[in-house]
């Protein structure tokens, strides 16, 4: 198996180590290797959270220019990561932002989310953008970005994992009280990129 490196980025709260965990738990049942590393920052407070899964290789490490793919929870998250990436890199953000403490005060100001996304666009092979945090409410759970982030990534087809396996894994784990929120917005996930 072609080895593939992925990255999560995202703030405090959004999921999105529970989201590589899964990930990496639905690998194992498809007999796929997979290693996953996970960095907090202040994420109670906030702040940057990173985490990674190698699919088909034993290190956990991605250093620069070597993610296959980056899932961002956050805009300026995604944006910031993009030394990870190289011009073969697919991208898959959220576009909702999140503004950090200093500009929610006016002592900073956010990036241009248009402009970030041009950006990326401009840097990677390919950019699929939507607004998740819109899909999660939809869903019936504002706090299940991480499923729809997940469904994005089976959906893009960039990674060898069905549909079906990640699903049964996010059946296995969740609580009975969020399966179908979850479920539904792992299904919006995979119809956001299938249109991109």
């Amino acid at each position: 198996m072609e080895t593939k490196r992925i990255v999560f980025v995202g703030v405090g709260g959004q999921g999105n180590l529970l989201a590589s965990r899964l990930l990496g738990e639905a690998c194992i049942s498809a007999g796929i290797p997979a290693v996953v590393s996970e960095i907090h920052g202040m994420a109670q407070r906030g702040g940057i959270v990173e985490s990674a899964l190698i699919m088909g290789a034993k290190s956990p490490i991605v250093s620069k220019g070597e993610a296959d793919i980056l899932i961002g929870f956050e805009p300026s998250e995604t944006l910031r990561a993009l030394n990870k990436c190289n011009k073969d890199t697919v991208v898959i953000t959220n576009i909702h932002p999140l503004p950090p403490f200093t500009v929610v005060i006016g002592q900073g100001v956010y990036p241009d989310i248009d402009k970030s996304l041009d950006i990326i666009r401009d840097n990677v092979s390919l950019l699929i953008a939507f607004d998740g945090d819109e899909l999660a409410a939809k869903a019936g759970n504002p706090l299940s970005l991480n499923m729809v982030m997940l469904g994005a990534l089976v959906g893009s087809r960039v990674i060898p994992l069905k549909e079906d396996i990640l699903k049964e894994t996010i059946s296995k784990t969740t609580k009975q009280t969020f399966l179908e929120s979850n479920l539904k917005a792992f299904d919006f996930g995979l119809a956001a990129s299938r249109v991109g």
